[in-house]
């Protein structure tokens, strides 16, 4: 993992906001009306700010698992074509953010995960209305946990880390990325959240994700080829 991984990951969130709004921008606004206000009638900013803080922590509490998860795993089987193996599949994962992204494949959008949040919503309806900052911070963490193909996607990225602190790192840029059209759109701020999620970020965080992919997997190539990069490609084994 170094810098180029981890602008992937926040540009990913930046491109993900359009789609964050659609899926989730219903949430914030229901929210903003279950949120205690400020003189002027508001909801309270640091309430909100407690929603996405507790969003973003869920999302680096899965990346620190699944990544410590995999990684052992792949430490107790470290075998040539496993490690050969593994590459190629980040590759494709990040080839498949990427046509996400450019609008080429639509977001998966799986299954996965209702059946688990359809025990975690009644948690949350629990702490309505919220009216201080761990209220808001753990319902924010109950949202992060929302099914949702695209942070699937980002998750295996995280998970193909093979490292726990490095997967939390990964889902944590992508949760941060996210953050501010969310927040915006909890505010009723909707041209801010549309500037969030403006076609020169899709094309931008899609580009970095093609590079990472095609660099991803030809890596040990390059490294074999030109020494010098090693340790500077992304998934570097």
């Amino acid at each position: 993992m170094n810098a180029l991984t981890l602008t992937a990951a926040l540009l990913l969130g930046l491109a993900a906001s359009g789609h964050c709004v659609v899926m989730c921008g219903g949430i914030s606004s229901a929210l903003s009306l279950a949120t205690a206000k400020n003189a002027a009638g508001r909801p309270r900013p640091t309430l909100l700010f407690g929603y996405q803080l507790g969003r973003v922590t869920s999302y680096t509490l899965a990346g620190l698992l699944f990544g410590g998860v995999l990684g052992g795993v792949v430490r107790l089987l470290d075998i040539e074509s496993i490690r050969i193996a593994l590459r190629a599949f980040s590759a494709a994962a990040l080839l498949f953010a990427a046509l996400v992204v450019l609008g080429r494949v639509r977001d998966p959008g799986f299954g996965i995960g209702h059946r688990w949040w359809s025990k975690l919503a009644p948690l949350g309806r629990k702490l309505l209305p919220v009216a201080t900052l761990p209220r808001a911070f753990a319902f924010g963490t109950l949202w992060g946990w929302m099914p949702c193909g695209f942070v699937y996607t980002v998750l295996v990225m995280a998970s193909l880390q093979f490292d726990a602190v490095r997967g939390a790192a990964i889902m944590a840029a992508f949760g941060l990325g996210t953050a501010p059209a969310l927040f915006a759109a909890a505010l009723g701020a909707p041209r801010l959240a549309a500037a969030a999620a403006r076609p020169a970020a899709r094309q931008a965080a899609g580009s970095i994700l093609l590079v990472s992919a095609a660099l991803t997997l030809a890596g040990p190539w390059l490294v074999h080829a030109v020494p010098g990069l090693s340790g500077m490609l992304p998934f570097d084994c």
